[in-house]
């Protein structure tokens, strides 16, 4: 009996996934994946000099190091990055689900951050960092037309990316009523919104939030605006009111920080 498309595309799908590794690059990132337990290691190519600055994570990691002539160092990565003398190869990292992720902990009332098709590496690179300060508990992405785990994207969110959940979904309308069924509070920020953030969550601190953010420039999606429980806006002064997708994270997290 032939297989139905969706189930053979999801068998591709699953292939894909698993063959599918990451180099990261850089001391910090690639320290930090070191020391993950979670994560798993295939490779790792070092300089001396980075050996000698590594050595008590390569020790504890347990990989055997390649030694490389920094003026032969061909790791397959991007002529641009900023290597440092290390980059190692790694498989995506595999947080689980929502429901696994999102739970209130330690009877602190839980943060969310969900991003609408955020694209560039290095602001969700930096929305993981503000997460991980925040104690928010996932970031969540659409699996596709959203930043994928990269080397940049974990050299700019400086070891956050080991410790912050990044979690990909099928479709973000769904991950979004999943989170209101958990009993979240699920804000979309736009600027044309009339309720500022403070007003909406004053009170309502003590309740699990989940922040929404759009790309900049197009911003939510329209689908997504009518899934959330309420648009809002950041406060501004003057005639500009524009932030950076990742300044306006952190702006928004703090705003909704328990005091």
């Amino acid at each position: 009996m032939k297989k139905p498309k969706w189930v053979i595309e999801k068998e591709q799908a699953r292939r894909a996934s698993s063959a599918l590794t990451v180099w990261l690059f850089g001391l910090h990132a690639v320290r930090d994946a070191l020391l993950n337990p979670r994560r798993e290691k295939l490779r790792l190519m070092v300089t001396k000099n980075a050996s000698d600055k590594l050595v008590a994570e390569i020790e504890t990691s347990g990989i055997e190091p390649e030694i490389v002539d920094p003026r032969k160092f061909d790791a397959p990565l991007d002529p641009q990055s900023v290597h440092q003398g290390a980059a190692l190869e790694v498989k995506p990292l595999n947080w689980g689900s929502i429901e696994d992720c999102c739970m209130a902990a330690d009877g602190q009332a839980p943060r969310v951050v969900l991003l609408d098709r955020v694209t560039d590496p290095h602001n969700v690179g930096a929305i993981l960092r503000s997460a991980e300060v925040f104690g928010a508990q996932a970031v969540i992405a659409p699996a596709r037309h959203a930043a994928p785990e990269t080397g940049a994207l974990a050299k700019t969110a400086s070891g956050a990316l080991e410790r912050q959940p990044y979690l990909r979904v099928r479709n973000l309308a769904d991950a979004i009523e999943t989170l209101q069924k958990m009993g979240y509070l699920v804000l979309g920020l736009d600027g044309e919104a009339e309720n500022e953030i403070s007003d909406a969550v004053a009170g309502k601190r003590n309740r699990p939030i989940a922040l929404v953010l759009g790309a900049e420039g197009p911003g939510l999606r329209e689908k997504t605006k009518e899934t959330c429980d309420a648009l809002v806006k950041i406060a501004f002064h003057g005639g500009f009111g524009s932030l950076n997708v990742s300044n306006a994270a952190a702006v928004a997290l703090y705003a909704t920080s328990q005091s």
